[in-house]
């Protein structure tokens, strides 16, 4: 089972979901392929990010690609139930690509500031999230994304990458590395604090929904050597 608690996948995620029928795109297409392009889009992204504070581009291309992963990510399922293409290994890189491409957005952040240190804390940061979601939702049966979630957290990059791009044509701020590093380190505290929340209630609803305790020892095999 899965269910958003998202609070903007309402007005952002369904809406583009309900759009599908008027898309495009050929019914033999394989969903992996949205999957895959959504991607391709997240690394452009990450680019951005990276430029973002000595170009001007560098925060339009950043929200660009943040928005067209967005957009992939809403549409690969939806494309692959409408065709009957519904596949687990299509599910496996959805969800193997979606921590990857919030990586790389980070990185991109570090490197606009110049604080690869912060990158690595960042990176940590998310890849526990994720690896709490999935074990959390392995052991109870139900992913269940937070009300601050994938949806609001491209929201809050492809809105940075637009305000960053529209800061010099102010005049007000000519360096915008201040911005970044601020906005960055803010990034970091709010994600460390709501993995530490997250983490609590996950370990009290895993006592109370998962299945009875696995108490099996582990079992080991030794090969006989025989061909």
């Amino acid at each position: 089972m899965r269910i958003s608690r998202s609070l903007l996948d309402p007005w952002l995620t369904l809406p583009v979901k309900s759009l599908y029928r008027w898309l495009p795109i050929p019914r033999s297409f394989p969903p992996e392929g949205i999957v895959i392009t959504g991607h391709l889009l997240a690394i452009l992204g990450a680019v951005g990010f990276a430029y973002s504070t000595t170009r001007w581009w560098g925060g339009v291309l950043a929200a660009l690609g943040v928005a067209g992963n967005h957009l992939a990510d809403c549409l690969d399922g939806t494309h692959a139930r409408a065709t009957g293409q519904c596949r687990n290994g299509g599910e496996l890189l959805d969800h193997f690509f979606d921590p990857l491409s919030f990586s790389y957005w980070l990185a991109g952040l570090a490197v606009s500031c110049g604080r690869l240190d912060l990158g690595l804390v960042a990176v940590t940061g998310l890849f526990a999230t994720a690896i709490l979601t999935n074990i959390k939702a392995k052991m109870i049966g139900e992913f269940t994304l937070a009300r601050f979630g994938p949806t609001e957290f491209k929201t809050l990059l492809a809105g940075y990458g637009l305000l960053l791009s529209a800061l010099p044509l102010t005049g007000g701020v000519p360096d915008t590395v201040p911005v970044a590093m601020v906005f960055f380190s803010a990034l970091i505290v709010f994600g460390l604090a709501q993995l530490f929340v997250q983490l609590v209630l996950s370990v009290r609803q895993v006592n109370e929904q998962g299945a009875p305790p696995d108490t099996t020892e582990w079992v080991t095999t030794k090969s006989s050597g025989k061909k």
